[in-house]
């Protein structure tokens, strides 16, 4: 393993467009996409958010798999780490964090694919990598105990009983989602398909005790990946013998048709002609699921496909339940749902207009409810004035009062430099350092 010289983030365009508006989507990209999970854990065992994300090296000419930590004694950061580099600047080589009861930490070093933006010469063209710390609550060196293909991993560490490993592996250009299991990070099961309806899906997923839940969109026969539909919602709690709906009801994997996946379907949006954007997943105090996502008329940046909007969805017991959050100015603006134990519901995300208005990203702000998603307010502003986007608001898992959420910057009309930057639970906003001169450097307060 080596350190780098500094925190310097991805930056990343997919799909251009012929306006002012460039991309699809661009910008900072250190910390996307929505389907890489978790990006951050704290352990408190060390005392520490261990946390990777998509870097680069000072020319910006490649891609590498990073990992870091804060330490919350200290209040200051390691140096970073790469675990492996890529021979691409495509974001969805970026990495996804595991962590289990031993205190190993594990990188998800991910394909996209079987190797798009990447040379077919590539040494690593269309391979994906499991890494495995050496020592436990250590960085310092890692060692490959897997090599396959994978794309958009979730690995989920079930104390007691393993890995539970949600991924996706293409067919094509289709995406289909698939799990894994491994007993001790090392041996690993065969994946075995979860969906596979026409194109295939995005997912989001997250764990509350023994119970992994994911909710996924559709990718319909016509349009391909930019028509994304629909809400579907299934979850397990045996690590994948059995799959289940919101309501309880069994299923049988691989759904590969509409029909087989209706029992699991949160909304149709695909009737109302209208594109999902899934954001997040988390639970409520009483175990029960919220979804956070984000609908709109078309893909294209830009304001012909206004409006742009985030809502929750809450299963109440009986129904899903959909409220509206707030609106922002692009598909690809990504932010996390926090639900604390005092009963609040919480929304950061850069819902504000950036400085590169209708591109990916903007000013960050913290949206809150207290009456379960019914109306919000917004509680602070955390970013103002900034010179580029902030995109891709990630929660760590068990997330720290001191590290409570981590994203980065770029500018999104053109190439830029790229930050990487985390706030605490009182809404202080702090700055990654670009230049590394020592072993614990200090993270930069902002005003």
């Amino acid at each position: 393993m080596t350190t780098e010289t500094g925190y310097r983030g991805i930056w990343y365009a997919n799909q251009p467009q012929k306006d002012q508006y460039r991309y699809k989507y661009s910008g900072g990209l250190g910390t996307y996409p929505q389907q890489h999970l978790p990006l951050a854990i704290y352990c408190k065992p060390a005392d520490k958010t261990f946390f990777c994300y998509g870097g680069t090296d000072e020319t910006g000419s490649q891609l590498l798999d990073m990992v870091a930590f804060f330490d919350h004694a200290t209040g200051r950061l390691s140096r970073p780490v790469v675990v492996c580099r890529r021979s691409t600047i495509d974001a969805h080589y970026n990495p996804t964090l595991g962590l289990d009861e031993k205190g190993h930490i594990y990188v998800f070093c991910n394909s996209h694919g079987t190797g798009y933006e990447m040379r077919p010469d590539a040494p690593d063209h269309g391979k994906a990598y499991i890494l495995r710390s050496d020592k436990p609550f250590s960085i310092d060196s890692f060692t490959a105990v897997h090599t396959t293909n994978f794309s958009y991993s979730q690995p989920w560490w079930i104390e007691g009983r393993g890995f539970l490993w949600l991924h996706t592996r293409y067919s094509g250009n289709r995406r289909f989602l698939h799990w894994a299991v491994s007993p001790d990070g090392l041996k690993w099961s065969e994946p075995q398909r979860l969906a596979a309806v026409h194109n295939g899906h995005y997912q989001i997923s997250w764990r509350r005790g023994t119970l992994v839940a994911t909710a996924f969109d559709l990718h319909p026969p016509q349009g391909g990946l930019n028509q994304r539909t629909n809400i579907y919602f299934l979850q397990t709690d045996d690590m994948g013998r059995t799959w289940r709906t919101v309501d309880g009801k069994e299923v049988s994997p691989p759904l590969t048709t509409e029909q087989a996946a209706a029992p699991a379907l949160v909304h149709d949006y695909r009737s109302q002609k209208l594109l999902v954007y899934l954001k997040d997943l988390t639970f409520d105090a009483a175990g029960r699921p919220v979804i956070l996502y984000l609908t709109s008329r078309g893909h294209e940046s830009g304001p012909a496909n206004d409006p742009r909007i985030w809502y929750t969805a809450r299963w109440t017991g009986s129904k899903w339940d959909l409220r509206e959050v707030t609106r922002s100015d692009h598909n690809y603006d990504h932010g996390s749902l926090y639900i604390e134990p005092d009963g609040s519901w919480n929304v950061i995300a850069p819902t504000d207009p950036g400085p590169q208005a209708y591109g990916t990203g903007g000013e960050i702000v913290w949206w809150r409810s207290t009456d379960e998603g019914t109306t919000w307010k917004r509680h602070l502003t955390l970013t103002s004035g900034s010179r580029y986007n902030h995109t891709y608001v990630r929660r760590p898992v068990d997330a720290h009062a001191g590290f409570y959420a981590l994203w980065a910057d770029g500018d999104a009309f053109g190439k830029s430099l790229s930050s990487l930057y985390f706030c605490d639970s009182k809404g202080q906003v702090f700055r990654m350092p670009h230049s590394v001169k020592d072993d614990a450097p200090a993270p930069q307060r902002l005003p």
